[in-house]
């Protein structure tokens, strides 16, 4: 009787330990996105977050990516510094984005497009997602490495969007083989829109820009277009592209206005982001 009894007990533990797991496993995504961070992947790579949307487990390999670069001003430190603002930034504040969302940290010094592909191509080892649906968007010197990036990887990349920034490439050439939309303020003071217009001016001057978008933000600061993260346009139009579709067309219609970025962290549940 007692070993029979405790064989019941052991059985009973077993199925406890598996509900368990089970209850833990739903509260990785209950209440909202799982957010999750990653050291030393990679030798000397970057650390990152990698934030799933709340839809994941249903979504998976449909799922879009995106990849955010951070400014100069986040560098150095912890991890924390990555997401104190941007797409992460604002899923946690209240904007829904149905997507993948990581964020690398760069210690110091220009974004390298290697490192950051060290990171997709980890993803696609170990996460199901839309690898035709990869986006990149980053500001300031996230700017220059979203440009540099797309350049090195324009297959791999299905839109690009930078925001106050530039880029260390020579040849623009790659830059035209994706829809890329840049943007920059008039009256920034961190880093001068001609980063932004020698590109553009390039690639029209080469006929390379059929697949290019510009803004220049009339008066704008440098922190203007941080409010690009906090608008679902953003990323209806990051999302309105992929590697799939035929001659890889950018999509115009989808527009940006001065009322929205006034009215952009409407919608975020924070004191802070009060207008």
């Amino acid at each position: 009787m007692y070993q029979e009894r405790q064989k019941k007990m052991k059985k009973l533990h077993i199925i406890y330990i598996y509900i368990a797991m089970w209850i833990c496993s739903l509260n990785m995504f209950a209440g909202g996105e799982q957010l999750k961070s990653h050291h030393n992947v990679y030798p000397k790579g970057y650390s990152f977050w990698i934030q799933l949307p709340e839809d994941y487990p249903e979504t998976k390999e449909h799922t879009p990516l995106i990849i955010f670069l951070h400014g100069a001003s986040l560098c150095g430190g912890s991890l924390n510094r990555a997401i104190k603002y941007g797409p992460i930034n604002a899923m946690k504040y209240g904007l829904t984005i149905h997507s993948i969302v990581i964020a690398p940290h760069n210690p110091g010094g220009p974004w390298c497009p290697m490192k950051i592909n060290d990171i997709l191509e980890w993803m696609k080892q170990n996460y199901a997602f839309a690898h035709d649906r990869v986006y990149v968007i980053g500001m300031s010197l996230g700017g220059y490495g979203t440009l540099d990036f797309s350049a090195a990887y324009p297959e791999k990349v299905a839109a690009a969007m930078a925001l106050c920034g530039g880029t260390t490439i020579k040849d623009y050439e790659p830059l035209g083989r994706l829809p890329l939309w840049i943007i920059h303020g008039t009256a920034d003071k961190a880093v001068n829109i001609k980063e932004s217009k020698v590109i553009v001016e390039t690639m029209r001057k080469q006929h390379n820009d059929a697949r290019l978008r510009y803004d220049w933000l009339k008066g704008g600061s440098h922190e203007l277009p941080s409010r690009y993260f906090y608008i679902s346009q953003t990323y209806d139009w990051l999302f309105s592209h992929s590697l799939k579709d035929p001659g890889r067309p950018v999509e115009r219609s989808i527009k940006i206005t001065k009322d929205d970025l006034k009215h952009a962290y409407r919608n975020i549940k924070n004191d802070s982001f009060e207008e």
